[in-house]
């Protein structure tokens, strides 16, 4: 078992940056792949990034290449999302997740963290 907990959220304004931050707990951090997903009001639940286990392979959603990075750090149990360049569409609930498959439906999912930008 994973625990996931989610920490960063915010309002920003349009053109900002955000730093999301999810601790882990149980279950050796280090193997696991690591993601984010967001869901916006009214709309599904949406892949965001996912980073390998060794942080050697990285994907992310079209809608946020060049703006988002995900990283990691085993160490810490850690996994981030620098969100820079933030647009109003970016609005959701963002959720740290884990294992399975990744970028679609991983094993473990955080309780999410709200980020909000204003226009």
């Amino acid at each position: 078992q994973v625990q996931l907990v989610e920490s960063g959220g915010g309002l920003v304004q349009a053109g900002g940056s955000l730093r999301l931050s999810c601790a882990a707990s149980g279950r050796t951090f280090a193997g696991y792949p690591m993601g984010w997903f967001r869901q916006a009001p009214g709309k599904e639940r949406e892949f965001v990034a996912s980073i390998s286990s060794s942080g050697g392979s990285i994907y992310y959603a079209d809608s946020v290449k060049g703006r988002f990075t995900i990283s990691r750090d085993n160490a810490k149990s850690t996994v981030y999302l620098q969100m820079n360049s933030l647009k109003p569409g970016d609005t959701a609930v963002y959720y740290c997740t884990a294992g399975g498959l990744i970028r679609t439906s991983p094993n473990y999912w955080g309780q999410g963290t709200q980020v909000t930008v204003s226009s």
